[in-house]
């Protein structure tokens, strides 16, 4: 199967993405591993996607796929045991349900099912495709021979975990678990808690946390938002959009919001609400 860029899902409005209506697209090549895509959106600042490998699965490079992009990402493990690879540096990572793994641009990368379930990832990329920054730039790339690929770190055997501090400042691939998350309490409200993976100049990414009865204050981001409802249903009011204007979303379900619109974030429920959100480029 030859290349050929994802499908890009765009909106010009505050929009929900029910599950069942989210775009559908294979990935890769046989020899390579296979991955199936659920793509929420990709506009002109901020790439999401949801991505699953059966058990046993697998993702690699070749030639015509190649796994180093011009952007900064996060992968959020909403099943499953993610295992991440960089095979130029030899740096090896896992993931597992509730933990992320973030890495910059120009990070070559190989994931692994290492569980007996499908595994399947939330995935927020910036600057997105629409940029160049996916197939077209990983073609400008040196191109690294697959049998090349390293999975482990040999250099380190003999010097171990005396030269621990040493790897972990060289890593380009960093575990992000609810230890490592930089949080804060909504400070209208305190009825909401968020946790950031990242916040660079390009891609801001966290998970947010909504109590029962509550409601986050109002906010407005200098970027594009993207987000996916992890647990519960989330009730969203965005009050300067033409027509609807409530928003009702359940598990899986999508919603994007353009740069510059207040909105707001409600629990109707007694149960707790998760969601995962991205914002790129400015948060």
């Amino acid at each position: 199967m030859g290349y050929k860029p994802s499908p890009r899902p765009i909106f010009d409005r505050p929009s929900h993405i029910p599950y069942a209506g989210v775009t559908r697209h294979l990935w890769g090549e046989e020899n390579a591993g296979l991955v199936d895509d659920w793509i929420y959106a990709s506009t002109e600042s901020i790439h999401q996607i949801v991505f699953g490998m059966q058990p046993g699965g697998c993702f690699k490079h070749t030639e015509a796929f190649r796994t180093i992009f011009g952007a900064d990402e996060v992968l959020y493990v909403l099943s499953g045991t993610l295992g991440l690879a960089n095979p130029e540096t030899g740096e090896f990572c896992v993931a597992k349900e509730g933990e992320a793994l973030f890495f910059r641009k120009d990070t070559w990368h190989h994931g692994f099912n290492l569980g007996n379930e499908q595994v399947r990832v939330l995935e927020f990329f910036a600057p997105p495709p629409a940029k160049g920054t996916s197939g077209p730039y990983a073609r400008t790339k040196p191109y690294i021979e697959i049998e090349q690929s390293r999975y482990g770190q040999s250099e380190f055997i003999g010097r171990w975990p005396m030269d621990a501090d040493a790897q972990r400042k060289a890593r380009t691939i960093h575990p992000m678990r609810d230890a490592d998350l930089l949080l804060s309490l909504d400070r209208q409200t305190q009825g909401a808690y968020t946790g950031l993976y990242c916040a660079t100049d390009q891609l801001t990414v966290g998970k947010t946390t909504l109590l029962s009865g509550k409601r986050t204050g109002m906010e407005r981001h200098k970027g594009d938002e993207c987000l996916y409802v992890v647990s519960g249903i989330l009730n969203i009011h965005v009050p300067d959009a033409e027509g609807q204007v409530w928003f009702e979303l359940n598990p899986r379900d999508g919603f994007y919001i353009p740069a510059g619109f207040d909105h707001q974030y409600f629990n109707m429920t007694g149960d707790k609400v998760e969601f995962v959100f991205g914002v790129a480029p400015e948060y």
